[in-house]
């Protein structure tokens, strides 16, 4: 009789062990014979937890697993499957160890492995950035900001990267990159986000910010050997392949970022192209939509041979790669030929060569005072850089006009031959003489 009843316990704690969720828990719980009906022909998103009744993890996430189903309501499905049951599903999914949860998002064929934390938030947040990339892949997406809830950066200056569009958007452009790879649970990456979001505004059109989670693109984050969150890849400019990828060693706050991405982005800048106005095409072309348009007017070519004007030019190109971080326009004119631009800005009427730096967007400009050398329009630029020096208003406020000049040769200049005059046919009276 004793026997029968410790018999009888064991059916009992067994029993109640192996039930671990009721319907009114929320979670479906998933066999062979209704997984492919409920799971793979379902267009929801399914978290699916594979446990066994005898798991002591299996039983401490029972809690938290019922309030995801609580929380994910209407929005995913929450699914179980009792691997000591059936080993069927288990060893289809690859199933090593207990408990195991995947995410069954787009390709139901597969799902997602989830390794962060098991609390009903973290698994959460993991499984509505699946619904998030189902939607996006419906829509055609992948260039809007990440989901600051789930850990990445939010901002729209921040790019969310998928499997789908990394490569095209990283690899198979010109742009420099600096990619973040990230866990929805991850603490650290959710102090980085605001960091990132922040940096990604101030680099705005000198260095692009991604964030690429980790998580639900597994195969893209071990592609580059992602062992840690969050992990910062540096892309170089141009076109580029995985193995260019470089370790991100900077700080975590938003000026460390800029900082350490504005160096990259200045050793990748070409120099800016030293112009000659010929034409409103060139002029433009050199100035417009630059901060500050550098404007030098050189010696007539008789004053000044090729010689002598190929040595200001290159001047000119070597102070244009020192400061061509501040992505300045750089333009030249010869003396004389286009006077609309030196009255406007009061050079040329004291000599050639002269330098004018100008905003055309507050139509206000600096002249050169100093020597037109490398040392003089160097010191002259600096100070221009840091907001210092005499400004003036541009004459007229307004562009001033462009008259089509044909371009320099390269040659010395010449002159013009002297027309023989024939005197002998001519009767000039002595008087006249």
């Amino acid at each position: 009789m004793r026997q029968l009843g410790s018999i009888l316990l064991l059916a009992f704690v067994v029993g109640s062990v192996s039930a671990f969720y009721s319907p009114s828990d929320g979670v479906v719980e998933l066999t062979p014979s209704n997984f492919d009906r409920e799971v793979v022909k379902d267009d929801a998103i399914w978290v699916v937890e594979f446990y066994a009744p005898w798991c002591g993890h299996c039983q401490s996430l029972v809690p938290e697993y019922k309030k995801l189903a609580k929380a994910l309501k209407g929005v995913v499905k929450v699914g179980s499957v009792n691997a000591d049951a059936d080993s069927t599903l288990s060893g289809q999914f690859g199933v090593r160890g207990f408990p195991t949860i995947k995410i069954f998002g787009a390709n139901k064929k597969s799902p997602t492995d989830y390794n962060g934390q098991r609390t009903a938030k973290a698994i959460a947040e993991a499984a509505l950035a699946e619904v998030k990339k189902k939607v996006q892949g419906v829509l055609g997406g992948g260039g809007g900001s990440s989901s600051g809830g789930s850990g990445s950066s939010s901002g729209d200056d921040v790019i969310e990267l998928t499997e789908d569009n990394f490569d095209k958007l990283v690899l198979n452009s010109d742009d420099i990159w600096l990619v973040e790879f990230f866990a929805p649970w991850c603490g650290h990456c959710k102090n980085l986000a605001p960091e990132w979001a922040k940096a990604a505004k101030e680099l705005k059109g000198k260095v692009k910010l991604g964030a690429l989670d980790a998580t639900a693109h597994q195969s893209k984050a071990a592609e580059y050997n992602v062992r840690g969150y969050p992990t910062i890849k540096f892309f170089p400019a141009g076109s580029k392949r995985a193995s260019d990828a470089q370790e991100y060693d900077g700080g975590r706050t938003a000026s460390d970022i800029v900082s350490w991405a504005s160096d990259k982005h200045v050793a990748n800048v070409p120099a800016p192209e030293l112009i000659e106005i010929t034409n409103e095409s060139t002029f433009e072309t050199a100035c417009e939509g630059k901060p500050l348009c550098v404007v030098s007017v050189l010696p007539h070519i008789l004053d000044c041979d090729a010689k002598c004007r190929n040595k200001f030019l290159d001047t000119l190109r070597t102070l244009g790669e020192k400061f061509k971080q501040k992505q300045w326009g750089w333009a030249w004119a010869e003396g004389g030929q286009q006077l609309a631009l030196e009255e406007s800005l009061e050079v040329g009427g004291f000599g050639y060569p002269a330098m004018a730096v100008v905003n055309f967007k507050k139509m206000k400009f600096s002249v050169l005072k100093g020597s037109f050398s490398k040392d003089g329009i160097n010191e002259f630029l600096r100070d221009i850089s840091y907001g210092r020096g005499h400004t003036a208003p541009v004459r007229g406020a307004k562009k001033p006009a462009i008259v089509s000049v044909d371009p320099w040769d390269g040659k010395d200049g010449q002159l013009p031959t002297e027309e023989d005059i024939d005197l002998s046919d001519i009767d000039l009276d002595k008087d006249e003489l």
